[in-house]
């Protein structure tokens, strides 16, 4: 893996961190290429079952890395969007931890996890309009599905950030932790979901994030196609026994 991105394990749980800390970790080339192939690897690994995501020295993400713009770099990944996961994300679920800042493309990439524990003093914002680009990366798609519509037009028009206290009263962050403690708290976060049945875990994710799309009438059509498969593994048959009997399950992933 490349430097640009740093992996470790706990258990089931992966922990990706971006490594340019000199640059609040902005995207370049190389770190997108390196989080599409790190994403790549969580969805094949059958041990690995949620993976946080978060940012070394202090900050999550300052966006794209405007000197390497200027130098004519696009960080992007085909199939994958930029950052390597705006328009691919895993399949497993993933959380953002954020500590500093998480702005632009920092944001969209924040957005793109499913969910967000951030620090006290973490700010959040689409500057964009402010450098005379579009937050194109998912920010003006994914931010009015999970703010009021006057408000994500106000921040995507504006670019004024937003605080971590005020952007978890609106549902936006999940939990807030003291500033230096964030990554312990997704950690903790992350362990409570990976007690639960892959396979179930997965298939939740999946009809949460695409049934905003799909017409009424299909609805539970649609839901049986991912869930029927669910209800016939091995898993769930395993849960039920371990409900009869007391104990804790032992979740294959079949």
């Amino acid at each position: 893996m490349a430097d640009e991105i740093l992996t470790r394990t706990e258990g089931a749980v992966l922990i990706l961190t971006l490594n340019r800390p000199e640059a609040r970790n902005a995207v370049n080339q190389a770190l997108a290429e390196a989080l599409a192939q790190a994403l790549a690897h969580y969805d094949a690994d059958p041990n690995l079952r949620i993976a946080v995501l978060t940012g070394a020295g202090g900050c999550f993400c300052a966006g794209m890395d405007l000197k390497a713009f200027t130098r004519g770099e696009r960080p992007s990944v085909p199939g994958a969007g930029f950052a390597g996961i705006v328009e691919r994300p895993p399949a497993k679920p993933l959380i953002a931890a954020v500590e500093g800042y998480a702005v632009a493309g920092g944001f969209e990439i924040a957005l793109s996890c499913d969910l967000i524990v951030a620090a006290e003093n973490a700010r959040f914002a689409l500057p964009e309009v402010r450098r005379g680009l579009v937050a194109a990366a998912g920010g003006l798609l994914r931010l009015p599905r999970r703010l009021p519509y006057h408000l994500a037009m106000e921040l995507a028009l504006t670019g004024d950030t937003i605080d971590a206290p005020r952007a978890a009263s609106l549902g936006l962050v999940n939990r807030i932790a003291p500033p230096g403690e964030t990554l312990a708290a997704a950690l903790k976060l992350a362990a409570a979901i990976s007690e639960n049945a892959p396979l179930a875990v997965m298939a939740s994710k999946r009809i949460i994030a695409e049934s905003g799309s799909w017409p009424t009438e299909s609805l539970f059509t649609r839901q049986a196609a991912i869930v029927d498969p669910v209800v016939k593994s091995e898993d769930a048959q395993e849960g039920a026994r371990a409900f009869a009997e007391k104990r804790a399950p032992l979740w294959r992933g079949v």
